[in-house]
């Protein structure tokens, strides 16, 4: 009697799955090139975070700051020591512009590609920028009164005079010879100035090479050739030196 082949059920193959399972398809591996890319994503996207509300990083272009800062140290800057408070009289800020200090940034370029790279380095932090960045330390807030010189050629503000350890080859100063009262003035005097209530009154440490708030007006008593940073231009405090690393 032939028997019947129904009946005997063949054998399962090495590795099949219990009986009613659904086979599981075999993920497709992910190509290379497209795992670098989605990297490179991610990467970008949290650097663009960091830089827009922790930290960023800035090269230091002129000889302005010196010695507190060097020509071509990077430092870091941050918004966050200003999200409940102002900038203060001898912090050392960050502020964007354009070709003026008038100017919220740089024209358009006539090249595509370099507009392409300034939106990038903007929202990343890597490359150039539609803004110019500069680094100086805050002299005068909001409603101060800033003038220079006291008898022993001191910067005054609101009537007090500063005290500047940081001060580099300062402007030339004698009491008596070359000061405030003499003929011609000394080129360290100017004021005094009023701040506006909207802007920040900036001087470079190494004030004898800056480019400041009140260098068109040294040596003289005028005040309408003040320049001020407009509160909404300062972008960050700088808090630390990135190279060479260390404390400002």
């Amino acid at each position: 009697m032939k028997q019947d082949e129904s009946t005997h059920p063949a054998p399962e193959a090495a590795g099949d799955a219990e009986p009613g399972a659904t086979p599981v398809a075999r993920r497709r591996q992910v190509p290379l090139w497209l795992a670098i890319l989605g990297n490179l994503v991610v990467a970008l996207v949290i650097v663009s975070v960091v830089q827009a509300f922790l930290v960023r990083v800035h090269n230091v272009a002129s000889g302005s700051m010196e010695q507190t800062l060097g020509v071509s140290d990077r430092v870091l800057s941050s918004d966050l020591p200003y999200l409940a408070s102002s900038p203060a009289v001898g912090d050392i800020v960050i502020f964007g512009h354009g070709e003026t200090w008038n100017d919220a940034g740089l024209p358009p370029s006539d090249d595509a590609f370099v507009n392409a790279a300034r939106g990038f380095g903007d929202v990343t932090g890597i490359g150039t920028s539609s803004r110019t960045y500069t680094v100086k330390r805050v002299l005068g807030t909001p409603g101060d009164v800033v003038s220079c010189c006291d008898a022993t050629g001191r910067i005054v503000v609101n009537g007090m005079a500063m005290v500047e350890p940081y001060l580099y080859e300062d402007l030339p100063f004698e009491l008596g010879v070359l000061d405030c009262n003499s003929a011609p003035m000394s080129p360290r005097c100017f004021g005094p100035v009023p701040v506006p209530r909207d802007g920040y009154l900036v001087m470079g440490d190494h004030r004898s090479n800056s480019a400041d708030s009140v260098a068109a007006c040294r040596g003289t008593r005028r005040t309408e050739c003040a320049k001020f940073v407009p509160a909404e231009r300062i972008t960050g405090k700088v808090i630390a030196k990135a190279w060479p690393p260390g404390p400002i």
